[in-house]
């Protein structure tokens, strides 16, 4: 496994205003200057604001909404990132029928949770080099995947909805990266001896 390259983590929603959004910039506020942290939407349009009541809740979870700009997926895209995580079941479709070389390292943000709370953190862990962990999280996540049960591996889409919503979904996010973002942030641990 490389430790020398970024790690390229991309969210996917539909519009890429709301949920993608706020999950890129959690990520990228816990994560340092070794990843790269994007997003875009599988139907969004090129330019486009954070939704307002995304970006109210986004500040509220300690993000920061700044420069942010709506893009939308291409095949470029998906192949370019290391770690495709998505909103919903139908988003991580549409990634995988962009680039189908891409699938074993798409999942929902949900399942991506799931299955990251499975692993021996003395797996991940015990690596000084975060691009590494990185990488080797993402390949213990593919082999549960199947064994593992996700319930509603979706989150919901607040657009249209209240402000509740928008905070909903917001917190929901922030749950399902908290494990993932851990092993990805804290300091290394020696593995047990025999």
């Amino acid at each position: 496994m490389e430790g020398t390259r970024d790690f390229h983590i991309l969210f996917v929603c539909t519009g890429n205003i709301c949920r993608s959004p706020l999950a890129e910039r959690l990520a990228r506020s816990a994560l340092g200057p070794s990843f790269q942290v994007t997003s875009a939407g599988t139907h969004a349009e090129p330019g486009m604001d954070m939704h307002e009541q995304t970006r109210r809740t986004l500040l509220r979870l300690g993000g920061d909404p700044g420069g942010f700009v709506s893009r939308p997926l291409t095949a470029e895209v998906v192949a370019a990132a290391d770690l495709v995580l998505t909103a919903a079941s139908a988003h991580r479709a549409d990634s995988v029928a962009m680039h189908l070389p891409a699938a074993g390292r798409i999942f929902t943000i949900v399942e991506f949770d799931t299955l990251a709370r499975a692993v021996a953190p003395t797996a991940i862990t015990c690596h000084h080099d975060a691009v590494w962990r990185a990488h080797a999280l993402v390949d213990e996540v593919r082999t549960l995947r199947g064994l593992v049960p996700v319930d509603r591996p979706d989150i919901l889409d607040p657009i249209g909805g209240t402000r509740w919503h928008h905070r909903m979904a917001g917190r929901r996010i922030a749950r399902s990266l908290a494990v993932p973002l851990q092993f990805l942030t804290q300091p290394p641990v020696s593995p047990p001896l025999p």
